[in-house]
C-alpha cells in the first residue's frame, strides 16, 4: 500500500435523504488498495447508510462511486457481491435451518454432473472454518451455534468470495478476546493479499490495533480522514461529537454517576438458579435505586440469567424472590404484571419490531392498557409517546417514522422508553450501549444513573468492563455457569473482575492459592 497508489474505492458528493430526514449531505469515502480503514461517527452520523449506497442496498440521490478504477452503481447487494464487494453486518445475516456448510457457498455451491456437490460443499466449508481457527461440524444447524460462532460462519461466506473489499459492520461485537484476536489474524492476511477492509467500530482500542486510515463522519457529513497514527483517541471523540477537546476533557466518557443514589428495599433475590446445561448456581440480588452489574465471560450464563428472571425461559431449581416475597415467574407476560422489564442483547431480533412504527414499538407492551373494547385510544398513545421520545431524546422524523429507519442507539432508546411507560420497579438490561456510538452510549448511561436515582433497580449485564466498574453499585461474576464472586466499592475493578472470569477468585487469593 503506497499513499501513491490509485485509490480501490473512492465515493464522492454522496446524497441521500428519506421522508423528512437528510441521511448524507456531499459524504466521501476513498480506501486504498490492501489498507483497512476505519469507519466511525455517531449513531445517525451516517455510517450505515454510506455503506448501503456502497452495496445497493440503498439508491443514492446523486454523487458518484468509483471500484478499481471502473464507475460503479450496483442495483442489490447481490451484484455488489458479484462486483467484488462482501459485506458483514453486525446483526448475522444468514439462515439458521440451513446447514453451516450451505450457509457458506449458499447461491455458489461447487457442483458435479450438474448436481450440488455436497462431499466438496462440507469439505471446502470445513477448511475454511479451520482457517479462521473454528473446529465446527459444517453439517450443524446454523441455529445451534451461539451469535459469535455464527458471526465467524459470515466471515467464513464473505471470505469464501474473493473479493477486492471487505466491509465489516461491527463484525467483533459478539466475539470473545481470543476470537477477535483471529479475527484480526484473518484481517492482516487479508491486507497482505492486497484486499482492502472498512472497518466499521466503536471500540476505540480496536481501530489501533488492526486499521491504517480512518474517516469520521457527522451528521451524514464527512468529517475528516487521516492516518490513525497521527490522530489521538481523544480527537476522534473530539471529531465524532463535534465538540473542542476540552469540552470532551471536561465532560468524560462516561454517563454514569453515583450522585444522588440512595439504595432502598430489596427488589430482587435470585438464589442458587439452576438450569441445565448452562446454568448450576447463580444468586444475585438487587435493591431500589441500585445498579447490579452481571460480568461474564461469553458462555458464562448472564444472558440465560436475565432470561429466566424474565420468565422467558423456566428454571430446574433454586429461588426467586420479588419485593420480598417468593416468586414464580413462568412467562414474561408474568414478569411485566410483577413490573420487571428486560432489554434483549439483540434487539434487532428480539427488542423491536422493525417494520412497526417508533409510536407502535413505544407502546407495545402498554397496550391492554390503552385499549377499551379492542379500541386503542389514540389520544392517550401519543401522549405517552410524544412524552417519552422526547424524555429520552428519540432522534425521528416523526412517532410514525418505522422502526428500523433509526439508528441503533435511536433503536435502543425506543425499546428503553417501551418499558419506562409500563412504570418498572426493576429493568435488566442485556449489554444496553452494544454496537452504540461514544455519544449515544454517554447519553443512555446517563439515563441509567438517572433511573436509578429515581429509585428504579437496575441489572446491568455488560461485556464492557469500564462500563461495569464505572456504572455499578456492585458486580456478580460469572463462571461457566455459577456466580463466583461479588466485588464492590474499593475491590471493584477491573482487574479482580478478570481474575475471577479467569479462575473463579481474586487476583490475592490466586496468589495464596
Amino acid at each position: 500500500m503506497s499513499p501513491n497508489d490509485p485509490d480501490l474505492l473512492s465515493m464522492e458528493g454522496i446524497n441521500k435523504s428519506f421522508p423528512g430526514v437528510r441521511a448524507l449531505e456531499d459524504a466521501r469515502l476513498s480506501v486504498r488498495r490492501g489498507e483497512v480503514h476505519a469507519l466511525i461517527g455517531q449513531n445517525g452520523a451516517g455510517k450505515s447508510t454510506i455503506i448501503k449506497v456502497l452495496t445497493g442496498a440503498y439508491r443514492r440521490d446523486s454523487g458518484s462511486i468509483v471500484l478499481d478504477g471502473q464507475p460503479v452503481d450496483f442495483k442489490s447487494p447481490q451484484t455488489a457481491q458479484l462486483g467484488g464487494i462482501a459485506t458483514i453486518y453486525q446483526e448475522v445475516n444468514l439462515i439458521g435451518l440451513r446447514s453451516v456448510a450451505e450457509n457458506v457457498f449458499m447461491g455458489r455451491e461447487p457442483k458435479r454432473y450438474g448436481l450440488i456437490d455436497w462431499r466438496r460443499v462440507n469439505t471446502d466449508a470445513r477448511q475454511m472454518l479451520a482457517d479462521l481457527g473454528l473446529d465446527i461440524d459444517p453439517r450443524r444447524p446454523l441455529n445451534s451455534l451461539n451469535v459469535a460462532l455464527q458471526q465467524m460462519v459470515a466471515i467464513a461466506r464473505a471470505l469464501s468470495m474473493n473479493s477486492k473489499l471487505v466491509v465489516m459492520d461491527e463484525p467483533t461485537s459478539s466475539l470473545d478476546e481470543r476470537e477477535v484476536e483471529t479475527l484480526f489474524g484473518v484481517i492482516r492476511n487479508l491486507r497482505a493479499r492486497g484486499v482492502s477492509v472498512i472497518f466499521v467500530s466503536h471500540r476505540l482500542d480496536e481501530l489501533y490495533a488492526i486499521c491504517d486510515r480512518v474517516t469520521v463522519m457527522r451528521d451524514g457529513r464527512t468529517v475528516d480522514t487521516r492516518l490513525i497514527s497521527e490522530v489521538s483517541k481523544l480527537q476522534l471523540v473530539s471529531l465524532m461529537l463535534g465538540r473542542d477537546i476540552g469540552e470532551v476533557v471536561r465532560g468524560g466518557q462516561t454517563g454514569f454517576s453515583a450522585s444522588g443514589r440512595q439504595v432502598g428495599e430489596e427488589l430482587l433475590s435470585v438464589q442458587n438458579l439452576q438450569r441445565r446445561p448452562v446454568l448450576h448456581d447463580v444468586s444475585v440480588n438487587v435493591h431500589a435505586g441500585e445498579i447490579v452489574g452481571l460480568a461474564g465471560l461469553l458462555g458464562s450464563g448472564r444472558t440465560e440469567t436475565a432470561r429466566v428472571i424474565f420468565g422467558a425461559d423456566q428454571l430446574d431449581s433454586g429461588s426467586v424472590s420479588v419485593n420480598g416475597s417468593p416468586a414464580r415467574i413462568r412467562s414474561p407476560e408474568q414478569a411485566i404484571s410483577a413490573r420487571i422489564g428486560l432489554c434483549p442483547e439483540d434487539r434487532k431480533t428480539e427488542g423491536i419490531i422493525p417494520q412497526l412504527s417508533v409510536r407502535e414499538n413505544i407502546t407495545l407492551a402498554l397496550l391492554p392498557r390503552l385499549a377499551r373494547n379492542g379500541v386503542v385510544d389514540v389520544q392517550k398513545q401519543m401522549e405517552i409517546v410524544n412524552r417519552f421520545m422526547a424524555r429520552l431524546g428519540v432522534k425521528a422524523s416523526g412517532p410514525d417514522q418505522a422502526v428500523r429507519e433509526l439508528s441503533g442507539g435511536n433503536q435502543q432508546k425506543v425499546i428503553l422508553a417501551r418499558w419506562l411507560c409500563m412504570n418498572p420497579t426493576l429493568l435488566i438490561l442485556d449489554e444496553p450501549t452494544r454496537g452504540i456510538d461514544v455519544g449515544a452510549k454517554v447519553e443512555i448511561q446517563s439515563l441509567i444513573a438517572e433511573l436509578a436515582r429515581e429509585g428504579l433497580g437496575v441489572l446491568m449485564l455488560s461485556s464492557e468492563l469500564e462500563e461495569l466498574t464505572e456504572g455499578c453499585d456492585r458486580v456478580v461474576v460469572l463462571r461457566d455457569g455459577s456466580s463466583v464472586e461479588e466485588l464492590a466499592g474499593e475491590s471493584l475493578t477491573q482487574d479482580r473482575i478478570m481474575a475471577a472470569m479467569a479462575q473463579g477468585s481474586s487476583p490475592e487469593e490466586t496468589a495464596h492459592a
